[in-house]
């Protein structure tokens, strides 16, 4: 059920969603990456009932702060305004999780 909506997503968006076959971590590279800098703040061992709201937003800022190959050593904040204001400059409406990700949060219940 995770990605229950990746067709909807995928409309919404413009970008194409993959599927990395079972038990090969190889064709998600990123992803595998990213878990390796979360590990860094969340250890396998931290109760995440003590993490604050506060040190996630900390954590995701460093993150997102941080400069990756990938990306031709753009972090991933530079990254995703290149992408933002090429699609406003293009005339694509912009979905509104891409526009502020605090409000998506707090209008969950």
């Amino acid at each position: 059920k995770e990605m229950a909506e990746h067709v909807s997503f995928s409309v919404a968006t413009d970008v194409a969603v993959y599927f990395a076959d079972p038990h090969a971590p190889w064709q998600r590279g990123t992803n595998e990456n990213t878990n390796g800098l979360l590990r860094q703040y969340l250890p396998r061992s931290l109760d995440f009932a003590t993490v604050t709201d506060a040190r996630l937003d900390t954590i995701a800022a460093e993150l997102n702060e941080r400069p990756r190959q990938t990306l031709v050593w753009m972090t991933p904040s530079e990254k995703v305004n290149v992408l933002v204001a090429g699609r406003l400059s293009a005339g694509i409406d912009i979905p509104t999780v891409l526009r502020d990700p605090h409000e998506v949060r707090r209008a969950q219940p």
